[in-house]
């Protein structure tokens, strides 16, 4: 069976335009909430050998501590992240010493705090300051931006024996239009996660949204070059062999973004808490990206061709 993906266009193009515009002004709107990886601050896990006090409780006892912007988050059923934005030791040991408080109150058979030192284990405790903060902001940008231009120039030589009836570089800037599509549509849905829940980002982030850019563009590159291929021997006009490669590296496309996304749906509901943001990226992207390969990146290419004969 051959699917006319081709031939409805406008519906694909015009549902990839409303998520973009809604993703981009979101991304606008509300921006990217960022971790301490990026703004500098502390982050400290703790884990109760006892039970463990309520979110609200915490907030109480440590909202006179001036500590900048607080999150906690519970994790499992025994410890608590907390995030803040005074990265200094001492900062550090006055929140353990509260925390710590909190357990002591009513035990008046317990007067000393060594005790509580045993209900309460530090996990772990993370400090960047805001000159680093900065640094890997800048660096994670250009690391995108550099990447974006080296798979443009990348996929313009791999295609550069292919001129008609569009030039190669045709090929790059629909793959580029592809991949700032999945990238926004990406960085707009955590803006709104952001707003909404206060999901931040942090470096883990960043490697997600470049690993998002280097498999949407792997599966955009199958089926150019499909398209590569059937050129020369198709006895069909442009349009109809790109229908024609499209079909034919469909179902491969689509097995292999489900495999990924069940693996990635695993991590996101059994997965530690460090790890849900970075796997809820790669499935948010994986998702788009495949959309893209198919209904985006190979409907610009006809797009390019129609316009150069006038015959939209």
């Amino acid at each position: 069976m051959n699917l006319r993906i081709i031939q409805k266009r406008n519906i694909w193009l015009s549902i990839s335009l409303v998520l973009f515009i809604i993703m981009s002004t979101g991304l606008i709107v509300f921006g990217l909430r960022l971790g301490i990886d990026f703004t500098g601050g502390s982050l400290l896990e703790v884990k109760y050998l006892t039970a463990r006090p309520s979110v609200g409780e915490v907030y109480d006892k440590l909202n006179g501590l001036n500590l900048g912007s607080l999150t906690v988050l519970p994790v499992g059923s025994d410890s608590l992240i907390l995030r803040f934005q005074d990265s200094s030791e001492g900062k550090h040991q006055e929140v353990l010493d509260n925390l710590r408080t909190m357990l002591k109150a009513g035990e008046t058979d317990k007067p000393d705090n060594s005790a509580n030192d045993k209900k309460i284990e530090e996990v772990r405790y993370e400090s960047v300051g805001p000159s680093i903060g900065e640094e890997l902001k800048r660096k994670a940008f250009y690391a995108i931006f550099w990447v974006l231009v080296g798979i443009v120039i990348y996929i313009s030589l791999a295609f550069r024996k292919v001129s008609r009836p569009i030039a190669s570089w045709k090929y790059g800037v629909s793959a580029l239009i592809a991949m700032v599509h999945d990238t926004v549509i990406t960085l707009g849905f955590f803006a709104f996660l952001g707003k909404f829940y206060g999901v931040e980002i942090n470096t883990p982030f960043v490697a997600a949204v470049l690993t998002v850019i280097g498999y949407s563009v792997h599966d955009t590159i199958v089926v150019f070059d499909r398209i590569r291929e059937n050129l020369p021997k198709s006895d069909e006009d442009f349009e109809g062999t790109v229908n024609s490669s499209l079909n034919q590296t469909l179902w491969r496309s689509l097995n292999t973004s489900l495999t990924t996304l069940l693996t990635l749906t695993a991590i996101i509901i059994f997965g530690g808490t460090s790890i849900r943001s970075f796997a809820l990226a790669l499935t948010v992207g994986i998702f788009f990206g495949t959309y893209s390969s198919i209904f985006l990146a190979s409907p610009l290419l006809v797009y390019w061709e129609k316009f150069k004969s006038r015959n939209l």
